[in-house]
């Protein structure tokens, strides 16, 4: 399995938390059981996973402090599960090690194949003013 594709598993599997209301290790240990049980990514899909999970707020908070006028609540669900996996790889490299660039374009890239037609401008926006917040 490729980065980009754990990417995307993480992804859905942040979007399928927040449709569930269920944040926890146990759902994320489900997921995991089911779509990466033995992929060369499972340590850092488990790794950013953990770095969502365990700071959440934290990770909300900077998202919406990054979008003016959008607050956490009334974002497209698809938008918000991209902002938060890519605000865990910038907010906690050590979680990922993955370059603050290289996340962005992956988010980007996430949105534009998951989200509406304004989605990558979108995040993009978003996750360029929160890493320049981060740097």
């Amino acid at each position: 399995m490729r980065r980009t594709e754990a990417r995307e598993l993480l992804m859905q599997m942040i979007f399928q938390m927040e449709a569930q209301k269920d944040f926890s290790a146990a759902s994320k240990d489900a997921f995991i059981a089911e779509h990466l049980a033995d992929s060369d990514q499972r340590q850092y899909f488990e790794a950013v996973a953990d770095a969502f999970i365990g700071n959440k707020q934290s990770i909300d908070d900077a998202i919406e402090k990054a979008s003016i006028k959008w607050r956490v609540a009334r974002m497209a669900r698809v938008d918000l599960a991209v902002l938060r996996l890519c605000a865990a790889e910038i907010l906690f490299p050590q979680a990922s090690g993955v370059p603050v660039s290289a996340a962005i374009n992956e988010a980007v890239n996430i949105a534009k194949k998951y989200g509406s037609e304004d989605s990558g401008k979108f995040v993009n926006g978003i996750l360029g003013k929160l890493a320049g917040g981060a740097e």
